[in-house]
């Protein structure tokens, strides 16, 4: 697009990567769940659309920004108001403050599970189905430990864990992915001290013929068949031991990582690419619902390739 008296241009990597989501993203659906809960026009000031909102709300988990950031970076970025829909010639940027209260009308009526839940059906009568193959795994995801804030001390809905020989303070994501899809079905979210064997059962949708995890969650064998009776356990076994190593066992290990390690994929995303590496609020509660939105997204791009596929067909 050009501006002024610009003569060039070039379609950034930020422009094209809003391009595709704009394409991927079932935006009617998605509006449909939070109408019923949005403000309606009355004798004040209209309110923003919900879709504007919305996609708002996406940039910020997109491109990890807090709601003051998302503000200027809107006032910033061409390419990010051409996504959103804003003519500055014609409407201001909405405010922090609007985008803070429409993030916690997401978080008090707890839709970000329900977007989760509607990308997957989006997807699925797209042909992208869950299949019989589970990978269950988890994550964590760092909180501010310093207690130089207004309550001199840490979040107490966080703990802190050791993994290795390193400790972690914050809280732990737990997924459920398709094998081959490599979509997340089920999301959970605890404090970092909670081992991963104690949420597998929540992370299972029953349908299963074959578990696959790393080990933590050896020796879940009568938990997976108790929630899914038709699966087999495919999670790593124990091969080193104090004085020798089960090379047979390591091996099968290998094997069953070729599966496994696709669940590294997503949390690739979600980390590296959308920068969730930090929380960003205080409680297990905002922190949830903006966790489980960012795995609707996840899903998203992961399958961006064939809806885009699909949409020129």
């Amino acid at each position: 697009m050009m501006t002024g008296f610009e003569r060039y241009t070039k379609k950034t990597r930020r422009a094209a990567f809003l391009e595709e989501m704009n394409q991927g993203v079932p935006w009617r659906e998605l509006c449909t769940l939070i109408e019923p809960h949005y403000p309606r026009a009355g004798s004040g000031r209209p309110p923003i659309g919900v879709e504007r909102m919305l996609r708002i709300y996406f940039v910020q988990q997109w491109f990890n920004l807090s709601d003051p950031a998302v503000e200027e970076a809107l006032y910033d970025s061409m390419a990010l108001r051409e996504f959103v829909g804003i003519d500055l010639g014609k409407e201001p940027a909405p405010d922090e403050t609007t985008v803070c209260k429409f993030r916690h009308l997401l978080e008090e009526h707890r839709l970000g599970g329900e977007m989760l839940e509607t990308v997957n059906r989006h997807l699925q009568g797209k042909g992208v189905r869950i299949t019989t193959g589970t990978i269950v795994d988890a994550t964590i995801i760092h909180a501010p430990s310093s207690t130089k804030n207004r309550d001199q001390q840490r979040d107490p809905e966080m703990h802190q864990t050791k993994k290795g020989k390193q400790w972690y303070f914050g809280i732990k994501a737990h997924v459920g992915v398709d094998s081959k899809t490599k979509l997340i079905h089920t999301a959970v979210v605890t404090p970092a001290n909670v081992a991963d064997a104690m949420v597998l059962p929540e992370l299972l949708h029953g349908e299963e013929t074959r578990v696959w995890g790393d080990q933590g969650y050896r020796g879940q064998t009568a938990v997976i068949q108790e929630c899914a009776p038709r699966a087999q356990d495919r999670t790593h076994r124990r091969y080193r031991y104090k004085d020798w190593v089960n090379e047979a066992e390591r091996a099968r290990n290998r094997v069953k990582s070729t599966v496994r390690s696709r669940v590294e994929h997503v949390f690739g995303v979600m980390k590296l690419k959308f920068g969730f590496v930090k929380v960003r609020y205080r409680g297990l509660a905002k922190n949830a619902n903006r966790l489980f939105a960012t795995c609707a997204l996840v899903n998203l791009f992961m399958v961006r390739k064939k809806l885009l596929r699909l949409a020129t067909a």
